[in-house]
């Protein structure tokens, strides 16, 4: 059976999320101890107990995800859970893919993404900065809007999620301008998101550049299996790797063309790892075929479906 694992980004978290998941395996809380010797706090009671905008935070919503991401996948393994054909990670989760799969150390990318998300944080003061969903046009339509309404400003497209759903991203005003046009266009919807960073565009530009300078320290091996890159290449030597990790702070997440790249490899079975179905969902949209078998992982039940769903 070949199959892909995927795990979410940002906008997965919940208070209480695994909960279910660490009542059956304590390596669950393990994995959160490790991250919150890291941290110098306790990981697990934030993402149990909130408050909510602090786990919302990008520097702690970062470190949270990866480490429930990686406890999953640990969970996966304990219970005999096969290596997949290949990974990939949205946004954030394209790290977790890459400790998943031995190219990279927990430890050492609990701190590299606190890092990351304290950089993205201070690039553009709060408030100046926002996403927004745009559902109900074409790709292409979206770009040239976005084109069309920055007048000087930088809004572009940062996640191109499934068909016809994208999120843009940019300077405040450059993203309601964009909102306009893009209503008057004829989108189903144009939301604002709750999300004050502009990730994924030039703005991003001064967090990328120091990210750069902290990967050089960091050690990277070559991955147990593919790992796609949300640009669509799968992840080579430590070079590559930090050159794709640099790349997708300030370019779009290209989510919907790295899932038909995995799937146009043979794989038919694709598992979410990690808190939420977000991505589940898209990947649904992504590929409509009713022989693809898409499933997130949760808790006990959803596991144990998905370790029958894998077995050769």
């Amino acid at each position: 059976m070949a199959f892909a694992m995927v795990f979410p980004g940002q906008g997965s978290q919940s208070i209480g999320m695994l909960a279910a998941l660490a009542e059956q395996d304590s390596i669950v809380g393990e994995t959160f101890a490790e991250a919150s010797d890291v941290l110098g706090y306790d990981l697990w009671q934030l993402c149990q107990q909130g408050p909510e905008d602090q786990l919302g935070s990008t520097e702690k919503t970062q470190p949270a995800m990866l480490t429930a991401g990686v406890a999953t996948w640990r969970v996966w393994r304990k219970q005999g859970g096969t290596m997949p054909a290949a990974m990939a990670g949205h946004s954030l989760g394209e790290y977790t893919a890459l400790v998943c799969a031995g190219a990279l150390d927990f430890k050492t990318a609990v701190d590299l993404v606190r890092f990351r998300g304290q950089a993205m944080q201070n690039a553009v003061p709060s408030g100046q900065g926002a996403m927004a969903a745009i559902l109900g046009l074409e790709d292409a339509d979206v770009e040239g809007i976005c084109a069309e309404a920055a007048q000087g400003e930088v809004v572009a497209a940062a996640n191109f999620n499934s068909p016809g759903q994208v999120v843009i991203a940019g300077q405040k005003s450059a993203v309601e301008r964009s909102i306009d046009l893009l209503k008057a266009k004829g989108a189903k919807r144009a939301l604002i998101l709750p999300v004050s960073v502009p990730s994924h565009t030039e703005l991003m530009r001064p967090a990328a550049m120091q990210l750069a300078e902290r990967l050089k320290d960091i050690q990277f091996k070559s991955p147990e299996t593919s790992v796609y890159t949300v640009g669509m290449r799968t992840h080579g030597s430590a070079t590559d790797i930090r050159q794709a990790l640099f790349d997708q702070l300030v370019g779009p997440v290209r989510w919907t063309d790295c899932v038909k790249a995995m799937l146009s490899t043979g794989i038919n079975t694709v598992i979410e790892c990690g808190p939420g179905k977000v991505l589940t969902g898209l990947n649904r949209r992504i590929d409509r075929n009713k022989d693809l078998f898409m499933l997130a992982v949760e808790d006990l039940s959803t596991l144990t479906e998905a370790l029958n769903a894998v077995k050769v």
